[in-house]
């Protein structure tokens, strides 16, 4: 299995370490090489050389190459594996994480360039996507058989989430306009009116120096976390009763699913494959990607109704517990090893 360094911040890194705690590493000899990690550009060279040589040490002796991607340089770190796996006739799958491959594709490839990523995606046996919304889409570059929906799943806390006194707002992400953070900004000060003890908690790492700016005007309003660690996640869950994620796209969004397991209320858009993990009005509600006016809407909605908020969280809890175990994520991608072994 090839993907980020179990440390790197991001959320694939995240389903291979929910892959470790759920014991896939017990169920079949898995040899997992980092492709990349944090840091300068010539860190990333050398781990990419390293991972890149230790990859030809282990390849004679495995069968399956499992490798985990993106769009953009993602995409181009694992084609080299990929390519050499092929060689060898290993067989191999891509799980696909890019929420915005469509760019990447579509916007940003020529059309030669467009040929060699299918070349490349068609070298998979398996193609693994996160929601049904994307079979459509890749079923443009590869056959139909290929592909298989294998949705993220998380690990469930024991304790669901039961106080839902406070008005406190949580976001996960990277702090940048394109998972909505501007959004939420933008409608704070107007929310703070009618609920002047609301506050929003942020945690991830700037990706703008003007939302930044922006962040630090609404004083203690926003309070900024930093990137955190699982324990601290765990601790700013339960000091919050609603989940923001108004993305403007994403595949579907981890930090959607362990604020659902966790029991929060959770505010998001109707992009990627989140329409398959929140039902609007059930689990929480969704609104259109940039609506700001709709999000100040459904803010106002949430934050004066704590009912509202119980109920929403504890259907989301259920429906986490349901379908986005990942033991049962384990036992999917198993059986998908042994059908193509």
């Amino acid at each position: 299995m090839i993907g980020p360094a179990r440390n790197v911040r991001g959320g694939v890194s995240v389903v291979v370490n929910n892959y470790y705690t759920a014991g896939l590493d017990k169920r079949v000899n898995l040899i997992y090489i980092s492709t990349m990690v944090d840091g300068s550009k010539l860190r990333k060279l050398f781990q990419a050389i390293f991972a890149y040589i230790r990859f030809l040490a282990v390849l004679m002796s495995m069968d399956i190459l499992h490798a985990h991607m993106g769009a953009d340089n993602s995409f181009y770190r694992k084609k080299v594996f990929i390519d050499t796996a092929a060689f060898f006739k290993k067989k191999i799958i891509i799980h696909q994480h890019g929420g915005d491959f469509h760019s990447f594709y579509y916007k940003n490839a020529s059309e030669k360039k467009q040929a060699m990523i299918r070349r490349t995606l068609n070298k998979a046996v398996t193609f693994l996507v996160l929601a049904k919304p994307w079979i459509d889409f890749f079923t443009a570059m590869i056959p139909r058989e290929k592909i298989i929906v294998l949705e993220n799943a998380v690990r469930l806390p024991e304790q669901a989430k039961e106080d839902f006194s406070n008005r406190n707002i949580l976001i996960l992400s990277r702090l940048c306009e394109e998972k909505g953070v501007g959004d939420m900004l933008s409608v704070l000060p107007r929310i703070s009116k009618k609920y002047p003890d609301v506050r929003l908690f942020l945690g991830g790492i700037w990706d703008s120096k003007e939302l930044k700016k922006q962040a630090e005007k609404l004083g203690d309003k926003v309070k900024y976390l930093g990137w955190i660690d699982e324990r601290e996640k765990e601790k700013y869950r339960s000091l919050c009763s609603v989940f923001a994620m108004p993305t403007h796209f994403d595949g579907i969004s981890l930090s959607i699913l362990e604020a659902m397991a966790a029991g929060m209320a959770v505010i998001t858009t109707n992009v990627g494959g989140i329409p398959e993990v929140i039902a609007d009005g059930f689990q929480g509600r969704m609104i259109t990607p940039g609506d700001r006016e709709a999000l100040y809407n459904v803010l106002m909605e949430l934050l004066g109704d704590e009912e509202q908020r119980r109920r929403y969280g504890h259907a989301a809890r259920q429906q986490a517990e349901t379908w986005y175990s990942i033991q049962d994520s384990v036992e999917q991608l198993c059986a998908i090893y042994d059908s193509i072994s």
